[in-house]
């Protein structure tokens, strides 16, 4: 690590450039409208961005009545991390801050989920910051993002494939999140600490260009800078257009998802009809939405894979899946149904005994009992003569070739085939239970009994099987 006196750099400034800063933080500061005594949580890197943050907060705390709190995250990724940490310490301790220190082996991390050191260091602090936030009751996480890391985000985005929703810039205030700095530029921030005299720790990662936005801060942007001197600002200000774009989105959102959402139950479920009557750009939004709700978050999530999903919903096949990172999707006739990861049917064989209740997989029950007396058939009932089966019977999932001869029809059918006609999804196929006498087929459960083992006038003893919900086993008579 190498500590930079700002005296040995070259920056452009004066006092009153310095005094322009501070006055225009603090009008960020009265606009935010801090209760007297607010707690607010700096993160502070050590580097010259939080350093003058922190020199500005540290500056104005006592006239807006403001609480500091620091926290450093040491990430273990560089020897110097310590350093690091103890130059934090030693700031804070000189500004009479109470300054926390957390340590993250960030590269192991990393590792165990897979992520770049960068995104596994960035969820770190996230945690922490939220963590302690909570444990003092901040009113606000204060972060050093400015200008030129608007900018750099959105180059950023733009490479990886982000649309329109993706590309929307970094707020002032996001919930607990908040960026006074966001107004200002590398080179005012610089001016500001040369004018203070400030010192930081330089992190000597931030110009190893093996990581994106290394590239982007000190190859891309000098290079575009060549063809509009004031790039930064522009392409902050489209970051900022775009986030008012997607504020109106949102609020479309919000009106066309009550029509839109079916249920929650088993992952989410939408309209396919309501999705496809909006406009183009309203359902990809929709799109976009949903995989959030089903994810949590939309990292890896690539216009590549809404269109993907819009496809999928088009498409003329009535059943089909889609495989996008860490959600599995597919159309269900007049449904798009998201879930994280796909449903596991597992297939199953069990016997059903008379007057011993067989709980299915589904949760629910059947139970078989023989009787003497005429019974009012309906769909949770199957009614057969009883002379006619050999017990024990079997209930068992469909297998492929599976056919039966459905009652009131003549010559026998593709179980497959009359599920279909049905317009049953693949997964109700799949768990369908079917009750067999031996290997032939008397009840597709709940849908349609064969034409085997009829119950006629002669019939002196029926095998009434019941299909119960698992709660209604003791509270419903026959």
């Amino acid at each position: 690590m190498v500590y930079s006196h700002i005296l040995g750099l070259s920056a452009n400034g004066s006092a009153a450039d310095e005094g322009l800063v501070e006055l225009a933080f603090k009008k960020k500061i009265r606009q935010a409208e801090f209760a007297e005594g607010s707690v607010l949580l700096l993160a502070v890197s050590g580097g010259v961005d939080s350093v003058v943050l922190l020199d500005l907060l540290a500056g104005c705390a006592a006239q807006f009545a403001l609480r500091l709190q620091v926290l450093h995250l040491d990430h273990q990724i560089r020897p110097e991390s310590r350093a690091d940490a103890e130059f934090v310490r030693d700031l804070c301790a000189g500004l009479d801050i109470p300054c926390r220190i957390e340590t993250v082996d960030v590269p192991a991390l990393a590792k165990e989920r897979r992520l770049s050191l960068e995104t596994a260091g960035r969820e770190a602090r996230r945690r922490a910051l939220l963590a302690w936030a909570e444990e003092y009751g901040c009113a606000r996480i204060v972060l050093a993002h400015h200008l030129d890391d608007q900018a750099e985000t959105f180059l950023q985005r733009l490479l990886r494939g982000s649309g329109g929703s993706g590309l929307q810039g970094m707020s002032l205030q996001d919930g607990l999140w908040w960026r006074p700095l966001l107004g200002f530029s590398r080179q005012q921030i610089l001016a500001y600490a040369a004018q203070r005299r400030l010192d930081w720790a330089e992190d000597a990662s931030n110009a190893d260009t093996r990581f994106l936005r290394n590239r982007i801060r000190h190859r891309l942007l000098p290079a575009l800078r060549e063809y509009n001197p004031q790039i930064t600002r522009r392409l902050s200000s489209l970051s900022r257009q775009f986030q008012l774009e997607e504020d109106f989105w949102q609020q479309q959102i919000a009106t066309i998802w009550p029509g839109l959402f079916l249920s929650d139950s088993d992952g989410l479920r939408l309209n396919r009809r309501v999705l496809l009557e909006c406009h183009p750009a309203l359902q990809m939004r929709l799109l976009r939405e949903s995989l959030r709700l089903v994810r949590g978050d939309l990292k890896s999530i690539e216009r590549v894979h809404l269109e993907a999903l819009l496809e999928l919903s088009l498409a003329e096949r009535s059943q089909a899946e889609l495989d996008l990172p860490d959600c599995w999707a597919a159309r269900r006739y007049d449904q798009l149904w998201l879930r994280k990861t796909a449903p596991r049917i597992a297939g199953f064989d069990l016997l059903l005994e008379v007057d011993v209740p067989l709980r299915l997989p589904d949760g629910r029950v059947l139970l078989a009992e023989l009787r003497n007396q005429a019974v009012e058939v309906d769909r949770e009932l199957g009614v057969f003569d009883a002379n006619q089966l050999r017990f024990p019977l079997r209930v068992r999932s469909p297998q492929p070739g599976d056919r039966f001869r459905p009652s009131g029809m003549s010559g026998q059918r593709k179980i497959k085939d009359f599920l279909i006609d049905l317009k049953l999804e693949k997964e109700q196929r799949l768990c369908l239970p079917l009750l067999l006498n031996q290997e032939e087929v008397l009840w597709l459960v709940g849908l349609r009994r064969s034409a085997l083992a009829p119950v006629t006038d002669g019939c002196r003893e029926t095998l009434v099987v019941r299909l119960l919900e698992g709660d209604d086993l003791a509270t419903k008579p026959l």
